[in-house]
């Protein structure tokens, strides 16, 4: 198979992914897209949203349209970080350790409502975001690739929420914004929910198994070798050293930041078919890629100007390179 013709099926794949994704959840189709580039970029999501918007729905409905095993972690102020990686047992029979792995042994891992628990167990995931990996007792256990982070949070300050500290932060990808539906999709939903079936439990039923994981791999190495022209790659960069010294930005996206909107950008391409990043594809993914890295200053989040205002005004401003 020629590389175009590898590239249209990987394409055609990706669409269709999209499209199984989307008969579970209705009408989020912007956070459907946003995590499939996540995924095909090898990397890691927050999903910010009130609860009822369908997070857990969108990570099942992933997880079945890609035949992968999946596991759900709810974050709890007395989580102890064994409970995310696993710990050794003693073994009475043998008279020897052995290892009894955490939840965190999947492809895909929801970490529900995750600044919920405390700094130390939320570290208890830097590792395995970072390496694919958790070391148990000195010894290295490696995760079966794909392995994909999502982890949700609620936006409203409540009590029992703890801040993610900024090592966290800046291990995800991608920060996705779920917000109410339209009244259109609202309407589709609620019917949808409600036609024929007690109570409102998640319904992945209909959603078609289309891939194996190991062809998420291939993706993921598709949208890698992506071609991206060096005027795109300057125009994403440009971008992101303009946070650092954007007025009323305490901190600005790190070099991460401008790797991760590049990754991103690769896997909207992959998703659209096409097998170039276009300037389009960096402006789409500047709010979800770094949105999570920039720190407005208090004065202008007392003006309700978020990190959202200052980077869509950084867009009208910097200008993008002519096709």
């Amino acid at each position: 198979m020629t590389n175009q013709e590898q590239f249209a099926q990987a394409a055609k794949v990706a669409a269709a992914m999209r499209a199984e994704i989307g008969k579970a959840l209705v009408g989020q189709r912007e956070v459907i897209d946003a995590v499939l580039c996540a995924l095909f970029a090898g990397g890691h999501v927050l999903v910010e949203g009130v609860p009822g918007l369908g997070k857990t729905l969108l990570v099942r409905a992933l997880a079945r349209t890609m035949s992968a095993t999946f596991g759900r972690i709810q974050f709890t102020p007395d989580l102890m970080p064994a409970d995310v990686t696993g710990h050794t047992l003693y073994d009475p029979k043998s008279q020897a350790f052995t290892a009894r792995r955490g939840p965190v042994f999947v492809h895909l891992l929801l970490a529900d409502e995750i600044n919920r628990a405390p700094a130390k167990t939320q570290a208890a995931l830097l590792e395995v975001m970072q390496e694919g990996q958790v070391t148990i007792e000195g010894h290295a256990h490696a995760l079966e690739p794909p392995f994909m982070v999502l982890a949700t949070q609620n936006p409203i300050e409540q009590e029992g929420t703890y801040a993610l500290p900024e090592a966290q932060l800046d291990r995800f990808l991608l920060k996705v914004k779920i917000d109410y539906p339209s009244q259109a999709d609202e309407i589709a939903l609620v019917r949808h929910v409600t036609d024929g079936k007690v109570g409102d439990r998640l319904d992945v039923e209909q959603v078609a198994t289309l891939v194996k994981p190991a062809t998420v791999v291939t993706l993921q190495s598709i949208a890698a070798s992506l071609r991206t022209d060096d005027a795109v790659l300057d125009y994403a960069i440009r971008l992101v050293r303009a946070t650092r010294s954007w007025a009323g930005v305490v901190a600005g996206a790190g070099p991460r930041g401008g790797i991760s909107l590049v990754r991103a950008a690769r896997g909207a391409a992959l998703l659209e078919g096409r097998d170039f990043v276009t300037p389009d594809d960096v402006k789409r993914m500047a709010l979800p890629a770094l949105r999570h890295r920039i720190q407005p200053s208090p004065e202008l989040e007392l003006e309700g100007r978020d990190t959202d205002a200052i980077l869509k005004a950084l867009l009208e401003k910097i200008e993008a390179p002519r096709k």
